[in-house]
């Protein structure tokens, strides 16, 4: 169990233009999408201190069940609950305006010149570097949760029928989900 954060450290309403902001600044640092994580996780919880390092692992944890891409659900966990609905727009509306129009236009240059050997050097570096933040990531997000040798078991057991069974992230949140909700909630009984 994490303890109750300080109120003080985490500010009770930013602007809607902050908001917007900084999931632009998401969007546009974390190009290749796994990045976007390392962002959000890096903006919201180091540098902003918007929300906490527990808040950002459930909001993480809740988007991996929602359909579509991870970092938008995000952003809309993180808008909704700095600001509510409108801070969701604001949020998703930074995060994707801007960006998408770049990524648009340089994903039509790619493709008209994906032969190129050069460009896919390029492009193989930028995804070994992105997959090495992502690593990170995942690090730094299990810290909290390192005194908990259900929360290491979980997650490695993730890792590992991921990484090395290959089975799809849908199949292991199916099967291990239930199994970590019922381990918290034995814990918890456990913890009274």
């Amino acid at each position: 169990m994490s303890k109750p954060d300080i109120k003080q450290s985490y500010p009770e309403h930013p602007s809607l233009a902050a908001v917007s902001i900084a999931f632009l600044k998401v969007s546009l640092y974390g190009i290749g999408g796994g990045g976007g994580l390392v962002w959000a996780r890096r903006i919201t919880v180091d540098q902003q201190r918007w929300i906490s390092e527990q808040d950002f692992s459930d909001i993480v944890s809740l988007c991996q069940f929602m359909p579509g891409p991870n970092i938008v659900g995000i952003a809309v966990c993180v808008g909704t609950r700095l600001r509510g609905a409108i801070g969701a727009v604001a949020a998703v509306s930074g995060f994707l305006l801007i960006p998408w129009t770049i990524g648009f236009i340089v994903g039509v240059l790619c493709l008209q010149h994906a032969q190129n050997p050069v460009l896919q050097h390029i492009l193989g570096g930028i995804s070994a570097a992105a997959a090495g933040l992502l690593v990170a990531t995942g690090l730094r997000m299990m810290l909290p949760h390192r005194g908990s040798p259900a929360a290491v078991i979980f997650a490695s057991l993730g890792f590992l029928l991921m990484a090395l069974a290959k089975l799809p992230l849908l199949i292991v949140l199916i099967g291990l989900a239930p199994l970590s909700i019922a381990a918290a909630g034995f814990q918890i009984a456990r913890a009274r």
